[in-house]
């Protein structure tokens, strides 16, 4: 068994952190998902593919792979810059805003 070791990044439809802070560890999938020939649905043989568990540091989640002998690779988050206004959320209300309210 292999799994990868990472820290998710924020959903595409979210400018929050919600769910970023834990790292996760991931079985890589052994079989090629196929497609059924009844339904036409995608599935695989390989049920770690479904196994995702949730630590809340890196060394948590490297210790537990190591106790249970699962070969392992750590994904290194690349970090964000805070999106920090002066004004803050008050600024998109500011009656002396410079240019054309738009939307």
């Amino acid at each position: 068994m292999r799994a990868r070791i990472y820290k998710p990044a924020r959903t595409a439809t979210s400018s929050g952190t919600a769910k970023t802070r834990d790292w996760l560890l991931e079985f890589i999938p052994e079989t090629p998902r196929e497609i059924d020939p009844l339904t036409g649905w995608t599935g695989s043989t390989d049920t770690q593919a479904q196994v995702m568990l949730r630590f809340h540091t890196r060394e948590e989640a490297e210790d537990y792979a190591r106790e249970n002998g699962i070969e392992f690779v750590v994904l290194r988050a690349q970090g964000r810059k805070p999106n920090l206004r002066a004004g803050g959320y008050g600024e998109n209300f500011a009656t002396n805003r410079r240019g054309a309210w738009t939307h």
